[in-house]
């Protein structure tokens, strides 16, 4: 008495539609998988608030061509390359609130960790980078 017949068969058939499953799945969880690395994130107005509110400083991690086309007003450039040099020129912000961002979240995350382990308690990072910060239509300097 054959019970279960096995799944070879549909899987050979079926390859296309279980590969598509995969990867949509795959996508879908993604950005639970990156925002859960770098610690926190927040959004655009998460971060007007922290700078409005409690004076956050916002260290800016492209580099300085980057920066300089256009950046958040107020923001630091701090390259991510010399993150560890320069770091130290930042320590008498250790209590403020820092905001963290480069154009994808990728060098931010770093940065924030090199941060907390210099004793930035409150690091945070731009969820969506400065790209996010021009689409919601915030102020840019240059």
């Amino acid at each position: 008495m054959d019970s279960f017949p096995i799944p070879v068969e549909f899987i050979k058939n079926n390859l296309m539609l279980i590969a598509v499953a995969a990867v949509s799945g795959a996508m879908l969880v993604w950005p639970y998988l990156r925002r859960s690395s770098g610690g926190p994130w927040v959004s655009t107005l998460e971060a007007t608030q922290l700078i409005n509110r409690e004076d956050a400083l916002v260290l800016d991690v492209r580099e300085p061509a980057e920066f300089a086309a256009g950046h958040m007003p107020g923001a630091k450039n701090l390259p991510l390359g010399s993150i560890e040099a320069r770091a130290g020129e930042f320590d008498k912000h250790k209590a403020r609130p820092v905001i963290v961002m480069c154009e994808t979240g990728n060098r931010s995350s770093k940065a924030a960790g090199v941060l907390r382990a210099r004793g930035f308690a409150n690091v945070v990072n731009l969820s969506g980078g400065f790209p996010a910060w021009q689409q919601a239509g915030l102020p840019v300097a240059k």
